[in-house]
Order: C-alpha cells, then sequence, then structure tokens
C-alpha cells in the first residue's frame, strides 16, 4: 500500500514538471533546438511557430510569424503553453519576452529593453565603454558626410556594421578606404540594410581568430554553456561578403574550457553588472562574439539568443537536458544541473541557395535529405525549405540546410559532414569546402 502511494506521489511529481512548450522560429537553428528539446523526459508537447519540414517531424508547426507577438501570447494562452522558447532575435528585440510576462507566461529570453545588447550595436558600444570590456575602438554615425569623413581619418582596414539588425549581414570588414565609403553610401543612402542601416557603427579591425561563446544568464550571474567557430564569408578562405553563417566547428581550437571561463569574466560579466544596474537585467542565453587578439578576447558583438550555425554543432554534442535550464531562466534563475557534452567535435556545413547572400533563387526541389540522414554521425537540420504541391521539399530561403556530423576527431567529423553534403543536391546548390580546415 505504500509503494503504490509511493508510486502516485512520484508519477504526480513528474506530471508537474513536465512541459508544453512553443518554440518560436523557422531556421535551421530552431530545427536543431526541437531537435534537443525533444529528447526531454519532461516535454510533453511541442509546438514551432511557424517551423519548417524538419521541425514538423518533431512537433506540430503553427502558422504564425515569429515577429508576430500578439498572436503568439494568443496561441500560447489557447494552448496552455507552459514555456516559451525563442529561437531568432527579432520577436525578442520585438518585446516578445514582456508580452509573455503580462500574459504571464514563462519566456526563457530576455526583454525588450536587454535585447537592445543585439538590437542596436552602438548600445552594444556603450555598454563596453562604461563596463569597461575590451572591445574595437568605434562611434556611430546618422550622417553620411560624418560617417565618410571618419572612415578617411581611421583608414584602413576598417569595420563598417549597421547599427540595427539585418541578419548577421549587416557588417562590412573592408581592406581599403574606398570599399569602406561604398558601404557607408549603400547601408545609410541606398538603403541596402533598410531602417537598420540609417545609422552606422564604425569601429576598428580587430586581427585574431573570431569564436562564439554561449552562456545562461540571470542577473549578475553567468553560467558557460560552450563554444564554437563560425565561418561568416561565402567563399573558401573566407573570401567574398559576409553572410549570416555559413558552417561551424565546436569545439574551436585554441579556446579551452580554461579560456571560456576567463572570456566569460572579461566580456560577460561585467556586462550583466552594467545591465543590472541600469535596471535592465539580462536574462536568457547569451552568445558573445569575440575576437582572440595578441591582447587577449575582446567583443565583436553580444547576440542575445543561441547563433545560427553555431546552435546546429553545439547542440549535437549535448548531453545533458535542455528543458530545465531553459525553465529555470525562464524564472529568473539558473539551473544547478552541470552542462554536459559529449567528447566528439562536431560539424556543421551550410547548404545555401544560388545568388545567395542576395536575393537567393528559390523552388529547386531538394533530392537526398534522407540518404544524407542515413550516414553514421550526420544530421540534418532544415532552414530555408518548404514543401511544394507536391509534397516534395525546396529552397525557399538563403540558407537551406545545415549538414551536421559528430567524430572523434574535427578530421572524422569533417568527412562525415562533407559526405552528408555530398548526398544532397539541387540546382544551384552552394556551399564552402573549408569548413573545419581552420580547426585542424
Amino acid at each position: 500500500m505504500l509503494q503504490t502511494l509511493a508510486l502516485k506521489e512520484q508519477t504526480l511529481q513528474m506530471r508537474e514538471k513536465t512541459m508544453r512548450v512553443l518554440l518560436v522560429g523557422s531556421g535551421g537553428r530552431e530545427h536543431a533546438l526541437a531537435a534537443t528539446l525533444a529528447r526531454s523526459p519532461l516535454l510533453t508537447a511541442l509546438f514551432i511557430a511557424p517551423g519548417n519540414p524538419g521541425t514538423a517531424e518533431l512537433g506540430v508547426n503553427v502558422p504564425i510569424g515569429a515577429e508576430n507577438v500578439p498572436a503568439l501570447i494568443t496561441f500560447a494562452k489557447e494552448q496552455a503553453i507552459d514555456l516559451i522558447v525563442p529561437g531568432p532575435e527579432a520577436p525578442l528585440v520585438a518585446g516578445l519576452a514582456d508580452a509573455c510576462a503580462k500574459a504571464n507566461i514563462a519566456c526563457a529570453g530576455p526583454t525588450q529593453a536587454a535585447a537592445r545588447l543585439e538590437g542596436s550595436k552602438s548600445f552594444t558600444k556603450e555598454i563596453c565603454y562604461a563596463a569597461g570590456i575590451p572591445t574595437a575602438q568605434g562611434e556611430r554615425f546618422t550622417s553620411v558626410e560624418s560617417a565618410l569623413t571618419y572612415v578617411r581619418e581611421r583608414g584602413a582596414p576598417i569595420v563598417v556594421k549597421a547599427d540595427g539588425l539585418a541578419a548577421g549581414k549587416g557588417v562590412v570588414v573592408a581592406q581599403t578606404v574606398a570599399e569602406a565609403e561604398d558601404a557607408v553610401r549603400e547601408m545609410m543612402t541606398q538603403g541596402s540594410m533598410g531602417d537598420a542601416g540609417k545609422s552606422v557603427v564604425i569601429e576598428d579591425c580587430l586581427v585574431g581568430e573570431e569564436v562564439s561563446l554561449f552562456a545562461f544568464c540571470s542577473g549578475e550571474s553567468a553560467v558557460l554553456i560552450g563554444a564554437a567557430q563560425d565561418h561568416k564569408r561565402i567563399g573558401d578562405g573566407d573570401t567574398g561578403p559576409n553572410t549570416g553563417g555559413m558552417g561551424a566547428v565546436s569545439p574551436p581550437r585554441g579556446f579551452d574550457h580554461a579560456a571560456q571561463e576567463n572570456a566569460l569574466d572579461l566580456l560577460v560579466r561585467p556586462m550583466l553588472r552594467e545591465m543590472a544596474h541600469r535596471a535592465t537585467p539580462f536574462r536568457g542565453v547569451i552568445f558573445a562574439g569575440l575576437m582572440l587578439t595578441d591582447k587577449g578576447p575582446q567583443l565583436i558583438e553580444y547576440n542575445v539568443r543561441f547563433g545560427d550555425p553555431e546552435a546546429q554543432a553545439l547542440l549535437l554534442r549535448l548531453t545533458s537536458d535542455l528543458l530545465p535550464a531553459l525553465k529555470a531562466l525562464a524564472d529568473g534563475k539558473l539551473d544547478t544541473t552541470p552542462i554536459t557534452f559529449s567528447d566528439s567535435a562536431s560539424i556543421s556545413i551550410v547548404m545555401a541557395a544560388q545568388n545567395y547572400p542576395g536575393k537567393p533563387l528559390t523552388g529547386a526541389v531538394i533530392s537526398g535529405i534522407e540518404d544524407a540522414n542515413a550516414l553514421e554521425g550526420v544530421k540534418v537540420f532544415q532552414a530555408g525549405t518548404q514543401k511544394n504541391i507536391s509534397g516534395e521539399t525546396v529552397v525557399s530561403g538563403g540558407r537551406v540546410l545545415a549538414v551536421c556530423a559528430l567524430g572523434k576527431t574535427v578530421k572524422e567529423a569533417q568527412e562525415r559532414a562533407y559526405a552528408g553534403v555530398k548526398a544532397i543536391t539541387w540546382d544551384g546548390a552552394q556551399y564552402r569546402t573549408d569548413i573545419g580546415n581552420r580547426a585542424l
């Protein structure tokens, strides 16, 4: 009898801990997050808004745009959602977490005020200067002539950034003054980045290895998640224009656990203290892009969510349960359960549409995803895809797939990932052939 009562009590406790989750977004990062959340024993229902054909295999896609905050809140109320997990930055900058708080719905992301860390490059600079965080010297400009004058005074190489959100494409690392001048005119006069480029931040060019650092943050405290290395340029050998990311490696070479903790102390925790001091405390995932220079790590930018395609590489190695950690963040706490990863290396290779990072050519039928997924250690995460009227998976965006693989070594992961890439075809597919080479 006592055993029966104990079993009932244990079952009740488990039910109280189970969760109905709404994941917001439609990219490869969201597919990777959905796959990670789906492994949690605490999950009872997973909805993805709007999702993609890959996430549809893991939960229920909901036809609500990621930035349609009112509709997301309405759906969450109707479905008794216990936790909203934001994938991209745009809904956070639009105030998703604030709307959740008003509706008494848990959200694992920062407030609109705190999301300015990603929504405004100039705000990030302000925080860095106030908190003494190592970063490149730079200034914000709303006048084209003032920006051009600054470029000519500082010389090249120099970096021109759209001040607002530009989906990872609003950064030009100019090697000449003329190239920087063109970037300023394109953003500020020609409107190449829309409203995001009406003001620009121009800063000195940092030299070194660029890495991505991830941490769970709440108030003034941060807990290390891990690190990865993105490959931003479209072409092999880091050539061509910047993109949202063409591939990633985890863990990155030369940036071990001790170095990651040191970077948290230098670049993240001082920011958290400054944000708390301003009465806009940060709660959520911080992705700090940083440069490992000969003077030590320096901040490039803050992002207020998991990276893409870094998340695909990083989460593939995760062995602990992500869901309770995200729920704790939503409750303003840090989960005390250790975050654990496999000892394997992982690589994510982005397959992009023809003409990306310009206007992508869409509609091509994709074949071979199932063949790639059948290969040892390989997992394909979908991003810019949709189903056509015949039920075929077709290209619908710029970055189409992230072909990922685990391996005992970086070399093995690289070989497996490229075997997966070669199994997939569509007209106009493009990808880099050197993802992982730096780590080797």
